[in-house]
């Protein structure tokens, strides 16, 4: 036997999704924290994070139906120094959030809309969470 066939093949490495706009970041980011419980969705929950200073970032939906709900939103935010990040589309947020069925080749299916969510915990420090973080720096100036 000679040493190619004994070669042992070295672990794959699962590499960190990369991220080159906010969308995608947000995503990333949202996934991650999910997967530690540091989101909250949902009006109720996301108003008591932001009132009570928990969250350490909230993201909003543009096409959000009722105009007062945007306003609360953007108002907690503003008067607790929350960075505030508004996403296209409410079933974007929502299938980002798990908040839908998979089929069996992994297409999301019978999304529910989430017009707003909190994040109170981002989990681990990543690429997508720096990117969000210098994105927050350079427009909010």
């Amino acid at each position: 036997m000679s040493d190619s066939e004994h070669e042992i093949e070295a672990p794959k490495v699962v590499e960190e999704e990369k991220s080159d706009n906010i969308h995608d970041a947000t995503k990333i980011v949202l996934k991650k924290s999910l997967a530690n419980n540091g989101v909250v969705k949902g009006l109720n929950e996301v108003v008591k994070a932001l009132d009570r200073k928990e969250a350490l970032l909230a993201v909003l939906a543009s096409d959000c139906e009722d105009a007062k709900y945007k306003k609360l939103v953007t108002s907690l935010c503003k008067s607790n120094n929350i960075p505030l990040l508004e996403v296209e589309n409410r079933k974007d947020l929502g299938e980002w959030l798990s908040q839908c069925k998979y089929d069996k080749e992994g297409v999301a299916r019978k999304v529910r809309g989430c017009s707003s969510a909190a994040i109170r915990d981002f989990g681990e420090d990543t690429e997508a969470l720096n990117f969000v973080h210098n994105y927050i720096k350079e427009n909010s100036q």
